[in-house]
């Protein structure tokens, strides 16, 4: 059985590694196969033989494999026409979700119910914002949102849509197996052209989900209320409801390099935890009744609560994977011994995977899936491995050691880094979360009084106050780039290996497998080559210049938010997935937020050598830089072979820098490799194009990288002349609100033969000047998967 659920959960697997959907004629051929082989292993192979496993276990890979395609055919089917992005729709239907405030609105999922637009075609589940002072006008400001309210709203709604990046987040994975199939906005009341409407038709509509949502979201209020101002009431909050976005980002960042990220979320060991207490109290309250006991015995009484308590606190706690896995554990565990049967647990364990992956075939895409089941596998592994009277606190150091090894190299391949501090901070961070603060979280939840809250978060406060000290130390993580998958796959081996019981001999074995994992460098330019990448920030600009010893950060995107922009959420992941930890410059071209946003969070995350800009003295990224000075026309430096140049600003600019735009002040800098150039052109618009044409630089580059996004104000036939580019890199948003690149601008592009390359199209984009040529790769392409958008 385990191994044809093991195939089984391996097929889900395999579909997610696809750029192409399997039509259905494919899908119909691997159907009828899988039941080929199988029919084989069933008729012509003895009972327990080696071919019969073997015909059940491709078999289970085939069936995953269709299953999981049948069902991405279904979930895509409900799409949002393209011809309907953009347009104000008018439907009514139901929030289904804890609604998510933010500094300008709230953001919620929203189960559409009725199309009031005519002809409308709107997919069924919808992730909404509610922006406040929308235009800057009062009365366009928030109304109050609950989960379980019908509304009629009018929105305007677009595909699922998420910036593509090396070692970066797949939003629209993540969008895809919530189901939502269009994001978009609420339009305010008093929009042009009127008739916009945002009413709310009924305050509350039952539904099993409905209920759901509004109680966890009276629990988060609740909590939220009792630690006004808290520094970690978010950690309560998440711990009772599973809200894991009223952590602030500053502590994510410490439970990440102190590895107890695991423990934040509600975890299995939390589930398990709350399942064991709902089972001793029945067990001790149903053997007291003879009644009770002679109608059902009270172990079986006791199990079937434990599982009803499990089932109830994942709901609670938003059903992630982890705790699904959990109750599925449980679930098998109480109905083998309410029917007499004993299984093993990895037994119970592989059960548990194929419900996951039966009921959510996307689980994983998901990071949390694989450290779930393979930090139980560990255990059983631990557990199968302890010798008889072994001491409870060896045991658990044993088990803890195991884990650390086992899931080092998944670790490493999901997040670039390592928590050397992790074995000390969850020998601490387990039971005071799982067995404190967890249960005192869940009880203030309910209890008519703050007290219960005030000491969970007092007992947080201490936690934190170690896992800061911890965090203090150089050694607290190992970082380095992501790994090729087959270092990974020998690393798991090896570190497996070292786990067996095996002779000390023997276990050395598995070290020299984890060894390429270690110490396999990153790959990196040689000397002269340059490689840089235009990452995909959305609608804003952040460029890499690697060469071979030295990297340059040209931009840092946009600001999303007080707590997120592309620094931290796209910058910083690609240095570090890339291996490298240490900027040698920085060029922050002007003072636009989409060019400047994310400075502070790579400044602050990256050690950087200096800071060229055009930014005024007193601005916040040129207080937080080490050293940093103005970026003027005529400086060159050269790196490894490869030159870099700044054309603009000239030094007289600066005198009157408060006369001109912003833009008028962008960094425009060329960089050679090879003989040959890219132009990095920032925001300049036609008036600096043209004091660059007739300034006498040298402006011909093979690439040149849109001035201003493609904007109708930039990118003059003199300009475009005067560069003559074979590739011309646009970064931009999708479905911007400036609508850049502009039209006339596009075909201007066009006429001059250039190959186009769009972020919002192709993701990020690589160039690799070689001493032959210059190497174009879009992540989109490279990378493409059958949910991205086209």
């Amino acid at each position: 059985m385990r191994p044809v659920l093991i195939c089984f959960a391996l097929g889900c697997a395999l579909l997610q590694m696809r750029a192409v959907l399997p039509g259905a004629t494919l899908l119909v051929g691997i159907a009828t196969g899988a039941a080929a082989i199988g029919w084989i292993g069933a008729c012509y192979a003895r009972d327990g033989s080696p071919l019969r496993m073997f015909c059940f276990s491709v078999a289970a890979v085939l069936v995953g494999f269709s299953w999981a395609t049948a069902l991405a055919h279904w979930r895509l089917s409900d799409a949002l026409p393209t011809e309907w992005e953009g347009r104000d729709v008018e439907i009514a239907g139901v929030i289904a979700s804890l609604p998510q405030s933010f500094e300008r609105g709230v953001r919620f999922e929203f189960e559409t119910e009725t199309r009031l637009t005519p002809g409308a075609v709107v997919p069924r589940r919808l992730l909404l914002s509610w922006y406040g002072g929308f235009g800057g006008d009062e009365i366009d400001s928030v109304a109050p949102v609950h989960a379980g309210e019908r509304w009629r709203l009018t929105v305007r709604l677009r595909k699922p849509h998420g910036n593509a990046n090396p070692h970066g987040f797949d939003y629209e994975a993540w969008l895809l197996e919530r189901g939502v199939r269009a994001t978009g906005y609420v339009r305010p009341g008093a929009a042009k052209g009127g008739g916009v409407s945002n009413v709310l038709l009924e305050p509350f509509v039952w539904s099993p989900g409905s209920a759901i949502d509004r109680t966890r979201e009276i629990i988060r209020a609740r909590l939220l209320a009792a630690l006004d101002g808290a520094p970690y009431a978010g950690v309560i909050v998440a711990l009772a409801v599973g809200d894991q976005r009223a952590i602030d980002s500053n502590d994510w960042e410490l439970f990440t390099r102190t590895g107890v990220g695991h423990l934040m979320s509600i975890s299995g060991l939390h589930v398990t935890m709350i399942a064991s207490l709902g089972a001793w109290l029945v067990f001790a309250l149903w053997r007291r009744s003879e009644r009770l006991m002679l109608w059902l015995p009270a172990p079986k009484a006791a199990a079937a609560a434990g599982a009803i308590t499990a089932l109830l606190y994942c709901l609670l706690a938003g059903w992630g994977v982890p705790a699904q896995r959990t109750l599925y554990m449980i679930g098998v565990a109480a109905w083998a011994l309410w029917h007499g049967w004993f299984g093993s647990g990895s037994r119970v364990l592989a059960i548990a995977l194929g419900i996951v992956c039966l009921l959510d075939p996307w689980a994983p895409l998901s990071a949390g899936f694989w450290l779930s089941f393979g930090a139980v596998a560990l255990l059983l592994l631990a557990g199968n491995t302890r010798s008889a009277g072994a001491h409870w606190f060896g045991t658990a150091v044993r088990a803890q050691l195991a884990i650390t090894l086992g899931l080092t190299p998944l670790t490493l391949a999901l997040f670039g880094q390592v928590s050397l501090a992790g074995p000390l901070a969850n020998a601490v961070a387990i039971p005071v979360v799982s067995f404190i603060v967890t249960p005192l979280a869940l009880a203030a939840a309910v209890l008519p009084f703050d007290t219960v809250a005030a000491f969970a978060h007092w007992v947080m406060e201490w936690l934190m106050a170690y896992l800061d000290w911890l965090n203090g130390f150089d050694w607290a993580v190992w970082q380095r780039a992501e790994p090729p998958l087959w270092t990974v796959l020998l690393a798991i081996v090896g570190a497996l290996w070292c786990l067996i019981p095996w002779p000390l001999a023997w276990r050395i074995q598995g070290v020299v497998w984890m060894m390429p994992l270690a110490l396999l460098p990153a790959p990196q330019p040689a000397a002269g080559d340059l490689w840089l990448t235009v990452l995909d920030v959305g609608q804003g600009l952040a460029v890499v210049a690697r060469t071979a010893n030295h990297t340059l950060l040209y931009d840092a995107g946009p600001r999303y938010s007080p707590d997120a922009d592309s620094g931290n959420r796209v910058v910083v992941p690609f240095l570090r997935g890339a291996g490298v930890n240490r900027l040698d410059g920085m060029v922050i071209t002007h003072d636009d937020i989409d060019h400047s946003g994310g400075a502070q969070s790579v400044l602050r995350a990256v050690p950087t050598g200096w800071l060229a800009t055009s930014l005024k003295p007193e601005h916040p990224v040129r207080q937080d830089a080490l050293l940093s000075r103005n970026c003027t026309a005529g400086e060159i430096w050269e790196w490894d072979g490869v030159r870099f140049e700044v054309l603009h600003p000239q030094a007289a600019d600066y005198a009157a820098a408060a006369a001109k735009r912003d833009n008028a002040m962008s960094c425009v800098m060329r960089v050679v490799a090879h003989g040959r150039s890219i132009l990095l052109s920032a925001d300049i618009e036609a008036d600096v194009e043209a004091a660059l044409t007739t300034g006498g630089a040298s402006l011909a580059s093979d690439i040149l990288v849109a001035p201003h996004h493609g904007s109708k104000t930039s990118s003059t036939p003199a300009f475009l002349d005067a560069v003559k580019p074979k590739s011309i890199v646009i970064p931009v948003g999708y479905r911007n609100r400036f609508r850049h690149p502009a039209p006339d601008v596009m075909e201007r592009y066009r006429q001059s033969g250039a190959r186009l390359l769009r972020t919002d199209r192709d993701g990020a984009v690589t160039l690799r000047f070689g001493p032959a040529a210059i190497d174009a790769e879009a992540y989109r392409t490279r990378h493409a998967r059958y949910w991205h958008a086209r």
